[in-house]
């Protein structure tokens, strides 16, 4: 895998998407903040990606494959950077390496709460493997938009340097 820039990296906090599942309306959200709040912002995806002209965004596509883009995000995360993920492996590896993490629903996941949700996410995971149908997650509706959008605001206003 490829080392990132100096640009890419710059100085302080950065966003890391990870942008294969991620839904358009909360990239947009994401596009939009960066550039309001001059935060690095990586979208990592196994397909090309297009992001808007901005000095504040990248996309960085990496190979296809299980976890790639995971691991590419875990391997490049620092200390105090943000994930957006819905992937709550990825999330409790970013937890570990203390990161943060906001899944685009607009909770954030935290020491306190990703044991449950492993042990959740590990149970439903057995049940479909064994037949049951559980169904997936709800549609992204407006209320989880605001909730994400309102996350993200309160946190970079906290985390972020202008």
């Amino acid at each position: 895998m490829s080392d990132i820039s100096a640009s890419e990296r710059g100085a302080g906090m950065c966003i890391w998407v990870d942008a294969d599942a991620c839904p358009n309306v909360i990239k947009d959200i994401l596009f939009r903040a960066a550039d309001r709040w001059q935060v690095r912002t990586t979208l990592v995806a196994n397909r090309l990606l297009r992001v808007p002209p901005s000095s504040y965004l990248f996309a960085r596509q990496v190979p296809a494959g299980f976890d790639v883009a995971d691991n590419w995000i875990v391997q490049h995360a620092e200390i105090g950077d943000l994930v957006i993920t819905a992937d709550i492996p990825l999330a409790a590896l970013i937890i570990e390496k203390q990161a943060h993490a906001l899944n685009p629903r607009g909770e954030f996941y935290s020491p306190e709460n990703i044991r449950e949700k492993l042990a959740m996410r590990d149970f439903m995971e057995s049940l479909r493997s064994s037949g049951i149908e559980t169904g997936g997650p709800s549609a992204l509706n407006q209320s989880d938009r605001q909730a994400f959008a309102s996350q993200l605001d309160k946190f970079l206003n906290k985390y972020a340097m202008r």
